[in-house]
């Protein structure tokens, strides 16, 4: 059971987060501040009554501390709540991915897209905090979980064996793929869709009709001139309009832990 604190400065949108929120039945309470100088307040009173904050859902566009400024001083409290954006504007994800956001949700709040928020929040709440270190023993990520993959590449007669995880991205190329690592390129008889599904658990997700990257390898989200690229090592890459809300959504959900 979540306790939270809904923030926006506009009162109809922070009355409908709320309302959203209580009816989740994972959220046993739900606090309410009209700007980030009241969320600090709220969270205050909370640690100093021994009150726990697990979430915090708030607007970025406020006067005054605005959402992000309000992120990065809840992410130096000794234990932070994860924090949930939630605004009309989608140009702000690159921020929410470096402040290492639970999820980023765009205005108007759509009920079962609040609700998936709300179930990262409670399947995290047990986790450590981003910065912490896991206990011994704890669970490890999800996409640790996944067995890593072997794969054979023939070229004039040598053939060379790839592991998945040393693959920054694929990319299209007919009814073939190339598969790049750090150490050079590799080109095999898999279409990129099968590969897509078939590492989709593994971490690896489309960008554009002809690049699939890892994540684990991603070590910055930028936007530039209104298109927005990944960067994985010396690679830059560009995200299709069609794929950047999922690509960004994706990333902030989970930032790759070797880019933190």
């Amino acid at each position: 059971m979540l306790h939270t604190l809904a923030v926006d400065d506009e009162e109809p949108a922070l009355a409908e987060l709320a309302y959203l929120l209580r009816r989740d039945p994972r959220v046993a309470e739900v606090q309410t501040a009209g700007d980030g100088q009241q969320a600090l307040l709220a969270l205050d009173r909370a640690l100093a009554s021994g009150r726990s904050v697990d979430a915090v859902f708030l607007d970025i566009g406020m006067p005054g501390l605005d959402g992000l400024a309000l992120a990065r001083l809840i992410s130096r409290f000794a234990h932070p709540p994860r924090v949930v954006f939630v605004t009309a504007h989608e140009d702000h994800a690159v921020e929410a991915f470096a402040l290492h956001a639970a999820d980023y949700v765009l205005k108007p709040v759509a009920p079962e897209r609040l609700a998936e928020a709300v179930r990262r929040c409670a399947q995290s709440a047990a986790e450590p905090a981003p910065g912490e270190q896991p206990e011994q023993g704890g669970a490890a990520p999800e996409r640790a979980a996944v067995p890593d993959e072997v794969i054979s590449v023939e070229l004039a007669g040598v053939t060379r064996f790839v592991q998945r995880s040393e693959v920054l991205y694929a990319e299209a190329q007919g009814d073939y793929a190339r598969l790049h690592t750090a150490g050079g390129s590799h080109l095999v008889r898999i279409p990129l869709a099968t590969l897509e599904e078939r590492w989709g658990a593994a971490g690896f997700v489309r960008i554009h009709r002809s690049h699939l990257v890892a994540l684990h390898h991603v070590r910055e989200l930028r936007m530039e001139a209104g298109r927005t690229y990944v960067v994985l090592g010396a690679h830059v890459l560009p995200v299709s309009r069609r794929h950047t809300r999922q690509v960004r959504e994706v990333l902030v959900r989970h930032p790759p832990t070797a880019a933190v």
